[in-house]
């Protein structure tokens, strides 16, 4: 039975997709270092450091599929070693040509090429929905370029903005995540065979050709030199994915917050049948949204597990890699389902705009004292209207009563403007400076970066 949530049948899909899952399930694990045991055999005797006919018979009979991950894992118990288990499963399958299964390697060759194998697909999904979501982000900067709603800070109402012009800051910010993702990939997806210590010794002078030769038929670029106490590649791979993440719980928290009741101005998606809680029957709980918010914490703790393996004792020691084989793994999986969520949030997001314009009303006029204080800093000079727009603003604010009335009732400002001015300067429509203009600016840059689908 399964003992680990990612893995529960219930609960597993709010912490990976089952894409994913299949990536960096036990038997996917096992048929990667097969694929690299076959591919280094291959090289070995194309080159001629082991028989030609010993290689294609190893090619012919190796099958991941075939083997028993209950045998290997029993034998592995006895062992006491995390591959040599599997490299005996794998000489029997082949029968003589076992001889020369693993000929040369050592484990972590092994098992960090399949790994980068794994880190390739992996890869390659992250990246297809990181794309998707920009992509869903540019149609909903542009769809919603000139709808007014309040822009907040510290959690509070600040000035006027659009909602165009807060989806487009995200996208600009996918934008960079989708170019990290294209920078890092020649230097992630590096495999890994050189021996004990990555000098090449146990495979004479042709190791560098063999290393090259089975890398490449694996997809896999070749390193200047073995990696296996350089951990940099992993590291660097987790750095990026902790910003995509960092960017997607972000989202999912300004949606949950911008969900709330009182605020109202957004809601998840909503499906017949989904239950908000078990007690309170009216309830439409942003249960997406929290998920989505939930797994950066979770992301960032192993990201920082992956980047302790960064200290490797000499040449190589196992303290430090086996953080990986945990912390790999998650990282890959609390991301697919991040993005997933996110996806689905972005294509079915339900925007109260009514809302969006009563919460600009909400505090009668106040959201715009920074627009009077500018226009009636033109006459008086700018501290001059800022003491006196401060004094009216506090009275509005403590005695609920409307700004404008203040604004009229005060002759120091009353002499300043006409109503039709001030009614102008109120108006939040008319205080939204360059953000429509800006969320054009991004689309462009999104779209000439090369970067969208």
């Amino acid at each position: 039975m399964a003992s680990h949530v990612i893995d529960f049948l219930i609960l597993g899909n709010n912490f990976g997709t089952s894409e994913m899952r299949a990536i960096w399930s036990e038997q996917h694990r096992l048929e990667k270092q097969i694929q690299v045991e076959v591919a280094l055999a291959q090289a070995q005797g194309e080159l001629g450091v082991i028989p030609r006919e010993v290689a294609d018979a190893i090619i012919e009979k190796a099958n991941a599929s075939q083997l028993s991950i209950e045998q290997i894992a029993d034998e592995a118990a006895k062992a006491k070693h995390s591959l040599m288990s599997t490299i005996n499963a794998l000489q029997k399958q082949v029968g003589e040509a076992g001889q020369f299964i693993h000929y040369g390697a050592t484990t972590q060759d092994i098992v960090d090429t399949a790994t980068v194998l794994q880190l390739k697909q992996s890869f390659a999904i992250i990246e297809r929905d990181t794309k998707l979501i920009a992509n869903e982000l540019k149609l909903l900067a542009k769809k919603y370029q000139f709808l007014p709603m309040v822009g907040r800070t510290h959690g509070m109402q600040a000035l006027p903005t659009t909602f165009g012009f807060k989806l487009a800051v995200w996208l600009d910010e996918f934008v960079r995540h989708l170019q990290r993702l294209s920078e890092i990939k020649q230097r992630v997806l590096v495999g890994n065979i050189s021996g004990a210590i990555c000098t090449y010794a146990s495979m004479g002078e042709l190791g560098p050709q063999v290393e090259n030769r089975a890398l490449t038929s694996l997809g896999l670029n070749t390193p200047n030199i073995g990696w296996q106490s350089a951990r940099d590649r992993f590291s660097e791979y987790a750095s990026v994915i902790a910003l995509i993440s960092g960017s997607l719980g972000k989202i999912g928290n300004e949606f949950y917050n911008l969900m709330r009741t009182e605020i109202n101005e957004v809601e998840e998606p909503f499906s017949d049948g989904k239950i908000g809680s078990t007690t309170m029957p009216h309830k439409r709980n942003p249960a997406a949204l929290e998920g989505l918010a939930s797994l950066t914490a979770p992301l960032l703790k192993s990201v920082a597990l992956i980047h302790e393996s960064m200290k490797v004792e000499h040449e190589r020691d196992a303290m430090s890699w086996r953080a990986e084989w945990i912390a790999l793994p998650e990282i890959n999986l609390y991301i697919s389902a991040q993005l997933q969520t996110a996806l689905a949030v972005l294509k079915g997001l339900k925007v109260n705009a009514d809302q969006m314009l009563a919460n600009l009303k909400k505090q009668n006029g106040l959201l715009l004292s920074e627009k009077i204080m500018f226009e009636i800093g033109k006459r008086l000079g700018k501290q001059t209207a800022h003491h006196l727009i401060y004094e009216n603003a506090m009275q509005a604010f403590e005695q609920n009563r409307p700004f404008k009335s203040l604004l009229l009732d005060d002759p120091r400002l009353s002499e300043q403007f006409t109503e039709s001015e001030l009614d102008n300067w109120l108006n939040p429509i008319n205080y939204l400076g360059s953000a429509p203009q800006k969320v054009d600016q991004v689309i462009k840059y999104a779209e000439q970066s090369g970067v969208l689908l």
